[in-house]
């Protein structure tokens, strides 16, 4: 198929494609277009007018300070995978974004792109509820920062306003004694996962204080749960099979075309004993180093 017709405008500065924006309220923002352009061709996406913001200035930086990982709306996933700050600020990020699929789709997609388009399939929407990051958003009222909690209202579906631009995205650093895993499972490499698990494990010694583990291809919106009561401190087979009855108390697999919900079920209650127990050891050998 091709896309239905629309205006194209490729503004030079923030306050024309605000301008744009602000006159067509079915107008779409286009950054690395890995998502747009494939609901463009199949007409499942039809706007009035594409607002092209890759001629603004300043919006593809990454910058990495002692808080965390700030990445600007025209940061390609691979600038920031490539980023050695950022492994060492916040690993999880670089571990999220290897996953992210193939080369030549993180050659091109914007990390603040996919946050913004909200898919629970993909990997950094989930990231970013799980790290307790923020989006920074632009419009005719001047800046705002949305915590991400605050951020996905529904399936493929954000807080954004349509006269607004996502600017920056902000991932908190890992904190001292915290270790982080990632693991996704996909038919093929580089498809969408059929189940994909993160976690995010503080200790104390070899006591487990915090815990939480957020999951992709499982809900409609990104979802995180709570594991640090459902592990009471330790790290064992019982503890982790704990951690996967509370998770799976919380989430709701459904059946599609690449997976049953018994299964995404399986995986879930599999990847969370597999992940979680990895950023355990992640977390005991900052601690050691």
């Amino acid at each position: 198929m091709k896309p239905a017709p629309f205006d194209y405008v490729r503004p030079g500065s923030l306050e024309e494609a605000l301008q744009a924006l602000a006159g067509h309220p079915e107008a779409k923002v286009l950054a690395g277009g890995q998502s747009l352009v494939p609901l463009l061709s199949m007409r499942l996406a039809a706007p009035a007018v594409l607002v092209d913001i890759n001629e603004l200035p300043d919006l593809d930086h990454v910058n990495v300070g002692a808080d965390g990982v700030r990445v600007g709306a025209l940061a390609r996933h691979a600038q920031v995978l490539a980023d050695a700050d950022v492994a060492r600020v916040q690993p999880l990020v670089t571990k999220a974004l290897a996953n992210v699929a193939h080369a030549t789709i993180r050659n091109r997609g914007t990390t603040v792109g996919s946050l913004v388009h909200a898919d629970a399939a993909a990997e950094m929407p989930m990231v970013l509820q799980l790290l307790g990051g923020s989006l920074d958003v632009v419009g005719p009222q001047g800046r705002r920062t949305i915590p991400v909690e605050e951020l996905y209202v529904g399936p493929l579906e954000s807080s954004l306003h349509h006269d607004e631009i996502a600017v920056e995205a902000f991932f908190p650093a890992l904190a001292a004694g915290t270790g982080v895993a990632f693991e996704e499972i996909a038919r093929r490499h580089g498809d969408y996962a059929m189940c994909g698990v993160a976690a995010v494990v503080t200790v104390d010694g070899e006591r487990v204080v915090a815990a939480k583990a957020g999951y992709l291809s499982v809900s409609d919106i990104p979802a995180v749960v709570d594991l640090t009561e459902a592990l009471d401190g330790e790290m064992t087979n019982a503890s982790l099979a704990r951690a996967a009855d509370a998770a799976l108390a919380v989430l709701e697999p459904e059946t599609d075309i690449h997976a049953t919900a018994d299964y995404r079920a399986h995986l879930a209650r599999v990847l969370t004993a597999r992940v979680v127990s990895a950023a355990y050891q992640n977390a005991r050998e900052e601690q050691q180093s």
